[in-house]
């Protein structure tokens, strides 16, 4: 599977309409990719393989409270082959999604447009009337995921430079690339890329994902504030912001000539092998630093450094 774009990568209550699955679930299940420093091109943007539009990963939410798993696949059979899946499902071996949403897995792609084709729309909402013992014809919100709407390109002319690029944690799953490249823009300015994470077999989003700024200026303000508000329209959730991780980087200090060649494991503004970080930071004053290294492929996180 090839690598995303440019970067390669709740408690929502029962109601009519559930805006958004539990963001803090990550499908970590469904793998990881290492992540390299990114390319120009776009499978996206430019066409997905064999053509296809959608996810074949469909959030279903507002279910009726006493809807089974078994009556949720009777209700969307018609559109084609698919598994009925919802969060800790294995593990809590319930027969009812606990939260009044489930996820419609699809085997052919063609099935979630076929579904799209059967659905009501209300304010660019769609819905589909399902029932259950007790409810006849409930209103549900059908939410496919448009495989173009996970790369966004603000600003062609500009380069994309990975060390000018930043991880955004917990983004709301509706939330599409070019909402994101254009909150981060009006907050920082300097936008040229927004590209949302998604998994590499059903390429549904992960929640998280990656921002590209054009100048130094734009992105060490969106660093430096770690923490984002994210309005549009119904989502409205504060999300954290680090430095987008790379693992093909040599060291910024020695490139690489005490580290035997190897790519650098820390990060702190710059890239520093095991060696150069303990030389630069045993000086005064940053000797309580913390290096971002990669958390599973793709998650920066600080870590503890003991000297030697």
């Amino acid at each position: 599977m090839s690598k995303s774009p440019y970067f390669s990568g709740l408690d929502d209550q029962a109601g009519p309409v559930l805006l958004e699955e539990p963001s803090h679930l990550v499908d970590s299940t469904l793998g990881t990719q290492p992540l390299s420093s990114p390319s120009r091109s776009s499978p996206h943007s430019q066409g997905s393989e064999g053509g296809e539009r959608f996810s074949r990963k469909v959030f279903v939410g507002g279910l009726p409270p006493d809807i089974d798993e078994d009556e949720i696949t009777v209700s969307f059979r018609r559109f084609g082959p698919l598994v009925v899946d919802w969060p800790h499902k294995a593990e809590s071996k319930s027969y009812f999604p606990p939260k009044g949403y489930a996820f419609l897995l699809f085997q052919d792609e063609n099935s979630v447009q076929s579904l799209i084709d059967a659905c009501i729309t209300d304010e660019d909402k769609l819905y589909l009337c399902v029932s259950s013992p007790t409810i006849k014809d409930k209103p549900v919100q059908i939410r496919p995921w448009r495989l173009s709407d996970a790369d966004f390109v603000l600003d062609a002319s500009m380069p994309l430079d990975p060390r000018k690029t930043v991880f955004v944690g917990g983004v709301p799953r509706p939330l599409k690339a070019v909402e994101l490249a254009m909150i981060m823009d009006r907050l920082y300015g300097g936008v040229c890329y927004a590209g949302i994470d998604t998994d590499p077999e059903l390429k549904y989003p992960k929640g998280a994902g990656r921002v590209a700024f054009s100048n130094q200026q734009s992105y060490i303000a969106a660093i430096s504030a770690r923490f984002v508000q994210l309005q549009h329209g119904d989502i409205d959730k504060r999300v954290e912001v680090k430095p987008y991780v790379l693992d093909d980087q040599m060291c910024d200090e020695c490139q690489g000539q005490r580290c035997g060649g190897k790519f650098a494991p820390f990060f702190c503004a710059n890239y520093y092998c095991e060696h150069c970080w303990a030389t630069i930071h045993s000086r005064p004053g940053r000797e309580f630093h913390k290096p971002l290294v990669k958390e599973g492929a793709d998650r920066p996180r600080a870590v503890p450094f003991r000297w030697c």
